[in-house]
Parts: structure tokens; sequence; C-alpha cells
């Protein structure tokens, strides 16, 4: 496992943004595939977006358009930006790497709570 340190929660109104970051400790190459993921009370854990290490990106329906990521100059830390945020993207949002390579899989950061009220 590696160290994943995220930042940049908080609470915004509706119509408001916020970026999200996660930075890797240690192994910067861990992040060069990663996933943002979020959960909601009551419900599921979902896919928010995804960026692969050949610059390819995703990202969930409800949040297409909305949401982009993307990799710092620092090379260690991914970006969430979030705009345009509704309510029902209240959720408790974490980082996640997909890199295969020992010690990045398997590695989640701490969470970062997202609170949008209308």
């Amino acid at each position: 496992w590696v160290q994943l340190v995220e930042s940049g929660g908080g609470s915004v109104q509706a119509g408001g943004s916020l970026r999200l970051s996660c930075a890797t400790i240690g192994y910067s190459y861990c992040s060069k595939d990663m996933s943002w993921f979020r959960q909601a009370p009551g419900k599921e854990r979902e896919f928010v977006s995804g960026i692969t290490s050949d610059g390819r990106t995703s990202y969930a329906d409800s949040v297409k358009v909305r949401f982009n990521i993307s990799q710092g100059h620092a090379k260690n830390t991914v970006y969430l930006q979030m705009n345009s945020l509704k309510p029902e993207d209240t959720a408790m949002y974490d980082c996640k790497t997909d890199e295969l390579r020992s010690p990045c899989s398997g590695s989640w950061g701490q969470g970062n709570q997202v609170t949008v009220s209308s």
C-alpha cells in the first residue's frame, strides 16, 4: 500500500465548484492510473471518474461535462474539478489508484466530504 492524501472537500451551495486533490506519497507512478469514487449515506459506493496513464479519462454519466479529472504539474497528484455542483453530488469522495504494480494496488485516500446545499 501507499498513502494517498486527499484535500479540497467542503460545503458549497448548489451551482458552486470545488476541486479535490489526491497526492500519492512516495511513489509517483501510483498516480498515473487513478479513479474517484463517492458514497452517499445509505447508498452504494459509485464510480465518478478515472484517468489512465495514457491520458484517457472517463466519467459517470451523472457528472460528465460538470466534472473534470486531471493530473497536476506535480505528477504525484491528480485532481477532480467539480463544477455546477448539485445537492445530489453530496457524498464522501475518495481516490483510488488503479496501478497494479507494487506497492500501488489496493491503495485508497482517506476520503473527502463534499456537501452541496440547495
